[in-house]
This record gives C-alpha cells, structure tokens and sequence, in this order.
C-alpha cells in the first residue's frame, strides 16, 4: 500500500471515527439525562435512518448503567443489512431508498405506538440519513406502491435531496413534524438524537424532519414536481390530488414553528458531515499535509463536481507553497441518469472519475470520495479512490474514462483497477467525503 493510499484511507476512517454512534449517542444523552433525571414513566424509543440501529443499541448500553429504573422498548427502521443486537428495542430492516412494505408496517408500528402515549411520557427518537424511505407511511388515499413510484420518479429526476423530501413530508403521516404533532397531541415529551446527512444540518431536512417544525408548503411540493417535470405520466394522480387539496387547504399542513410553542419538543443534531471534515484535516495535518476544506455543502451534478475541484487541484498546483496539500469536501452530489442507461455506482464514484479524467495531465494527485454510510449508489461500495499508480495502471490497460463516464458505470472502471472503497454498512451517515492530495 502506497503512502498516498494509506492517507486517503485512514482520513476517510477518522472522519467515520467521529460521527460513530456507540460515542456520540451516550455523550448527548448524559446531557439531556444528567445524572439522577433519568426518563420517569414510560420511555418509548422510536427511529429511522442508516443509523439509527446502532444508535439504538448506544442507547440501551447507556441505558442499562445510568438509567437502572427506566423501562426501555420501541422501534427502530434501519436499512437491509443495517442491523445491531438490541435487548429490549426491535429493529425492522426495510428498503431504501425505495420504500417497501416492510418499512410501511414498521411505520404504522411507531405511529400506533406514539399514539399511546401519556402524559409525562418520554419519546426518544433517533433519526439519521435515509429515513425519509424507511418511514413511509402515507396519508390517506396514497398506496405505498404510489409512494414508491413517486421515489422511484424523483430519484431519476436528479432533485436533491432536500427537494426530494419537502415532496415527501406533504405525502407523509409522520415526516414533517408529525410524529412530534402526535406525540404532543399526547401530552409527552420528545428528545430526538439526529445524526445529519445534509447540507445544512437543519432537524427539518434530517430524514424529513419527523420531530422538527417544517419550513415547506403543499405549493413547495407541486412547485419541485414541476420544476423537474414530473406529470402524471411519472406522478401517481393520488399524489397530486393530495398536494393539490393540500394547496387548497383541505388537509392540515406539517408541523410549523407556531405550534411547537410551550411544547416540550427538543432536537439534538449529534453528529455532522463538518465535524467529520474537521477530523480528516486534523489526521491529515500529522501526515504534513496543509489541509483546506472546501466545505460540507457542495451540491451539483457529480461530473461537474468533478470538474470544478479539479479547476482547483490546478490553481493550488500552480501556488507557491513548501507543504503539500489535502482539499477535503462534503455534501450531497446528484448523477442525473438519461432514460435508456443502466449505470453502475453512485455520485461519489462519479465524482471521483470525472475528476480523474479532468486531472489527466497531473501526475502527482490522488483523491477518494466515498458515502459515510458504506453503500454508495447502485453497488456494495462505498466509493472508490487512486493514487498515481493507480492512474498508471488504467493507462495501462487502455481504459478510458469518457466511454465509463458516458454509461454512468464509474463503479466498472474502478472495480478494474482494484480501486474501490468496500467498508461495508458503517452504522452511522454524514454525507459524502471527498479528500484530494496534492503531492509537490
């Protein structure tokens, strides 16, 4: 292993390190929960995201040494292949990022389960990225198969993330403040844990806000179906009805700011794709590397993502400086799919091979970009990286970057080169994390 790729590597391990549940999710929980004010009454554990099952089994291990009297149970939605040994909370694995009708039953669940709340009851929810899909429970007349296929639509479409989800909390029962609205209806209190996989870290846009005040309107939702134009040729007509009775105020709007007054309604962001950023600069810094980071909320088309940070790979090439250089990013980037084309990967091998093709003519850059979630896109990977060996063995074996880029199959032009990130699900998601090395 080259020194440029054990760089790359254990950067991306220490901006995991940080966002890791079984630290982080005891560390808030003491200050929510300082010693001797343990959950009185019933305290109901509820979630959805990537996350949130280890983040469940954090809590129990809190649980048992700091709340002694406290009775534990609930449930938690996590992704296929997300799970974590719980006692006394069950986890429900479901699709993502097409909701399935696994996650509608675990949905329907947790709402039943709210729903029976009493005063001086405790609800604890932990949310973190993907349980937008997971927590699909539709409002009146919409089917999961329309939800699904709206999903399926604006996936394609290339909306972001968070035009994604101000459609999908106006569809939805418990995303947009709902489950919170249920829970206060109840006369309970409500902590939610959230670890962040947006740019931004507003509670209202982690996993569609299920406990946070929302800032979007029935008119948003229409608005973004337009925008990208969704008809009813990839819109359910249910769905449209729904947002467009919404407009007309013939059903309520999600929870807004006004009616969390003298609510006893708290969201703790725990963990974000910042704070991993400042890991990474801060290991990279021990290699003798000057880190810059460019920020955790770059958004855009990942081939011009790509482009754009190897513009910049360029300029810091060409500065008068003794140290080499790391840019480290995150955010989210979007890989619009033409219709007719399969693809194989995700926006952060995108990424990564639009930069690679854009930085042909330099010889002493490596880069990685991965999804802290350890699954990015279509495949098992979580991204991909390479080094100048690695740029010298795709010359090597004539390997093209245009013609991958073209079919959108970034995952088969590194799956060659032995050059794909595979940690597996990591349990925990802060967005995506991109580092670039520049070698003097």
């Amino acid at each position: 292993m080259s020194q440029q790729e054990t760089i790359l590597k254990n950067a991306f391990a220490a901006a995991l390190a940080v966002a890791d549940p079984n630290k982080i999710v005891p560390e808030y929980l003491g200050k929510i929960f300082p010693q001797g004010f343990e959950p009185k009454g019933r305290c109901l554990v509820v979630g959805a995201g990537k996350a949130s099952a280890s983040m469940a089994s954090a809590l129990e291990l809190h649980a048992q040494s700091c709340w002694p009297n406290a009775t534990i149970e609930g449930v938690v939605l996590t992704r296929y292949g997300h799970n974590s040994p719980t006692s006394h909370i069950q986890i429900i694995e479901a699709g993502h990022p097409v909701p399935d009708q696994a996650g509608m039953d675990g949905a329907k669940e947790i709402y039943r389960l709210v729903g029976e709340l009493q005063a001086g009851d405790v609800l604890i929810a932990l949310i973190s990225g993907g349980g937008s899909s997971l927590l699909t429970l539709p409002q009146a007349g919409i089917s999961i198969e329309d939800m699904r296929k709206t999903t399926e639509a604006l996936l394609r479409s290339g909306a972001p993330i968070e035009e994604m989800n101000a459609v999908r909390k106006h569809l939805s029962a418990i995303q947009g403040g709902n489950l919170a609205r249920l829970a206060i209806a109840r006369g309970a209190r409500v902590e939610a844990l959230l670890i962040s996989d947006v740019t931004g870290d507003s509670p209202a846009d982690i996993a569609s806000g299920p406990c946070a005040s929302d800032y979007s309107t029935y008119q948003d939702a229409l608005d973004i179906l337009a925008k990208y134009h969704l008809s009813s040729k990839s819109i359910p007509e249910s769905v449209s009805s729904h947002l467009q009775r919404g407009v007309a105020g013939e059903v309520p709007e999600t929870l807004k700011e006004a009616d969390l007054q003298n609510a006893a309604v708290s969201n703790h962001v725990i963990a974000t794709a910042y704070k991993s950023l400042e890991a990474a600069a801060d290991y990279v810094r021990t290699q003798g590397y000057e880190p810059m980071i460019l920020g955790d909320t770059i958004t855009g088309e990942a081939q011009t993502v790509g482009i754009e940070q190897a513009s910049l790979a360029h300029q810091h090439l060409m500065m008068k400086t003794d140290k080499p250089i790391a840019l480290i990013s995150g955010g989210e980037c979007t890989v619009t799919i033409p219709n007719g084309i399969k693809g194989r990967g995700g926006r952060c091998s995108e990424y990564l091979l639009s930069f690679f093709a854009a930085t042909s003519d330099l010889a002493n850059v490596s880069a990685l970009a991965a999804d802290t979630d350890g699954i990015d896109g279509s495949e098992k990977n979580a991204g991909a990286w390479f080094t100048p060996e690695i740029r010298q063995a795709a010359n090597k074996q004539g390997l093209i970057p245009a013609q991958y880029l073209d079919q959108h199959d970034c995952y088969g032009f590194f799956a060659q080169l032995d050059a794909l990130v595979e940690t597996g699900p990591t349990l925990t998601n802060v967005n995506d994390f991109r580092i670039i090395l520049l070698d003097k």
